[in-house]
């Protein structure tokens, strides 16, 4: 995760149509600052962190972001086409209107994320921290959540046919309220989902 970075903070300025292409953003940090159709397309960010700040109509196309924070931001129609989160912390993010696919993350803690109603089609999470994430009503078919500690998730009406969910804590979801056709999972998670239907098994 990312430790204090050393680039004083750059704090509640105002970024409009600024060109961010294929840029190194190493070290710094952005408080309540807000981005407006900014161009981050193949941009790469390490070890920097951006805190309450506001993304609308940003393109983070290709890009790739390693133990940084986006925590508390708001992203908001933004397009994430072919990004990628390594070992990044979003706790509190919330994604509105925006294009997530394909998205790949893995590792970090995207705790309370809000992701409510989003298209998750074929996304890849992998070992992510998603603790009380709210994935209300979001289609997450063919996607993968793998060792994806979901406790505590919102998952009402959440689509997961044919997604892969092995290894992810799945005690908050309801299997009567959500889409699981031809979704993988393992035995153990199995017994939880029919534990959660009320149903006891026997030898």
């Amino acid at each position: 995760m990312p430790d204090a970075t050393q680039d004083p903070p750059v704090e509640e300025q105002r970024f409009v149509r600024d060109d961010w292409y294929g840029e190194e953003i190493t070290g710094r940090h952005y408080v309540r600052c807000e981005f407006h159709e900014v161009d981050f397309s193949e941009t790469q960010t390490r070890n920097s962190v951006f805190t309450d700040c506001v993304f609308g109509n940003v393109r983070f196309n290709a890009s790739q972001h390693a133990d940084s924070a986006f925590t508390g931001c708001a992203f908001k129609r933004c397009d994430f086409f072919d990004a990628e989160f390594t070992g990044c912390k979003l706790v509190g993010a919330t994604f509105s209107e925006c294009e997530l696919r394909p998205l790949r993350v893995t590792g970090g803690d995207w705790s309370f994320a809000g992701l409510a109603g989003a298209d998750l089609r074929a996304v890849a999470f992998h070992g992510v921290r998603m603790r009380e994430a709210d994935l209300t009503g979001a289609d997450c078919a063919d996607a993968v959540f793998a060792d994806v500690d979901l406790s505590g998730a919102m998952l009402h009406a959440v689509k997961l046919p044919r997604a892969d969910l092995r290894g992810s804590d799945l005690s908050a979801l309801d299997p009567l309220n959500a889409e699981l056709a031809g979704a993988i999972v393992s035995p153990e998670q199995a017994a939880v989902l029919v534990t959660s239907l009320g149903l006891r098994v026997r030898a």
